[in-house]
């Protein structure tokens, strides 16, 4: 019976010491779970923080959405109103230049026609000139000519100048020879 109540009062103090084990791991464990549920209490108030984060989130994504859309839109519609003036411009500009075209070509051959009319007018010129510079010439030659015959002409008179000169001085002279003598002889009393 000792030995039956020994065994019995080890077999209740490993039971107590099996049972108070237990509760330790009981009480480590409500520990724990208690830990767990305001870690998952945290975890839900954090998720449904989140869920209104993300339903605001996506709110607000909708809204640039559409504003980014309005702003795609207009963007394009404005694209497309310059590209059509653009288009206009390029028309207009393109037809201009046609015409710059055409109007370079024709003063091109007005240009051409005015070189060859020149080239010919300062032909003529310089065969006019040619002719004016041997007709000059000639003149000159014909002057030189008779300048050098008014010249012996001159030579000739001054010559005679001088001989009709002389004569003149002769005759002055013999003149009054013959006044001399003429008063000589109306002195004499047999002439009178």
């Amino acid at each position: 019976g000792v030995f039956l109540y020994g065994h019995l009062e080890q077999k209740v103090r490993n039971a107590e010491a099996l049972a108070q084990k237990y509760k330790q791991q009981q009480e480590a464990l409500s520990a724990q779970l208690q830990v767990v549920y305001e870690h998952r209490s945290r975890l839900e108030r954090s998720l449904q923080k989140e869920r209104g984060e993300h339903k605001k989130t996506k709110e607000d994504f909708l809204v640039y959405k559409l504003e980014a859309q309005e702003a795609l839109n207009k963007e394009k519609q404005d694209s497309m109103n310059r590209y059509g003036a653009l288009s206009s411009q390029h028309k207009i500009l393109k037809n201009q230049h046609e015409d710059v075209k055409k109007q370079l070509l024709d003063l091109q051959l007005q240009h051409n026609s005015l070189k060859l009319e020149h080239r010919k007018t300062v032909e003529t010129h310089n065969q006019k000139y040619a002719q004016l510079q041997q007709e000059k010439d000639s003149e000159v030659t014909n002057l030189q000519d008779t300048v050098f015959k008014l010249r012996e002409e001159s030579k000739l008179l001054r010559k005679a100048h001088q001989e009709v000169h002389s004569q003149l001085l002769s005759s002055q002279a013999q003149l009054e020879e013959f006044r001399q003598f003429k008063e000589a002889l109306q002195k004499m009393p047999s002439f009178k």
